[in-house]
């Protein structure tokens, strides 16, 4: 069974619907949460590909962040074994980070609906294909510049990116398929969470939208699978057990 890493920065985001789809196609998972003192793994060898999802603070915010230059290895492990990659919210910022883009505190808030906008380098390109003209769900802290090297494949309104795709196994991405109504009500219940003023707006456009968000929660796994082999299983190294023989 094909296993992939997740990353959890907070209890109330997880891969919500993107799980249920991707269980479908025989995907387990295995949830490291380094917000409560969980190590990350050291090797990608045990996984098939990385997600790292989304959180409360910006990237640039090490003191609430303090895991951040970990997460950047682990996500180098990944790209370097040849692992697929994706970064949802936050998990988008650390990617473009790791592929060379500067993190800042600010704006805070990135909390509304916005549409995705195909780029020049997002032609053919499945996951910018599937959304363009498409509305989404933006939910992150802080941003990161982009280096000149890596162009979006989506952006917004605005020319701001929503997606990156620094190598062809590797996408990070601003907007967030994985969430539901319900979700959004944990936010604002989770104690220590950073949730947005307009919180109470967004979910219930969130739920007048519900229809359409599930739709693209399935257009962007179906092109994810497509973009990345998700449906691949990597070659792992095998676990040993250690047993020892009685002599006695």
């Amino acid at each position: 069974m094909k296993n992939y890493c997740v990353v959890q920065h907070t209890y109330s985001e997880f891969l919500g619907l993107i799980e249920s789809q991707l269980e479908k196609r025989d995907i387990g998972f295995s949830y490291y949460r380094p917000f409560v003192g969980q190590d990350l793994p050291g090797s990608a060898a045990q996984f098939d590909g990385l997600w790292l999802l989304g959180g409360a603070w910006p990237t640039a915010d090490h003191e609430e962040n303090p895991q951040v230059p970990d997460e950047l290895s682990l996500i180098d492990i990944f790209r370097r074994s040849k692992r697929p990659v994706v970064g949802i919210g936050m998990g988008g910022l650390l990617v473009a980070e790791q592929a060379g883009g500067t993190a800042q505190e600010d704006p805070m808030y990135r909390a509304r609906f916005v549409t995705a906008h195909k780029t020049a380098a997002g032609q053919g390109d499945e996951l910018a294909e599937a959304l363009d003209g498409r509305r989404v769900l933006q939910l992150v802290n802080g941003r990161v510049d982009l280096p000149e090297d890596v162009q979006p494949v989506l952006v917004d309104d605005d020319g701001d990116w929503l997606a990156v795709r620094p190598d062809e196994l590797t996408y990070g991405i601003l907007f967030r398929p994985e969430m539901k109504p319900g979700m959004l009500e944990d936010i604002i219940m989770e104690a220590r969470h950073n949730p947005p003023p307009n919180m109470g707006e967004l979910l219930g456009e969130a739920r007048m939208e519900w229809g359409e968000m599930q739709k693209v929660t399935e257009d962007v796994i179906v092109a994810l699978v497509k973009a990345l082999g998700l449906m691949q299983e990597r070659r792992k190294m095998p676990v040993f057990s250690l047993k020892i023989e009685d002599e006695g």
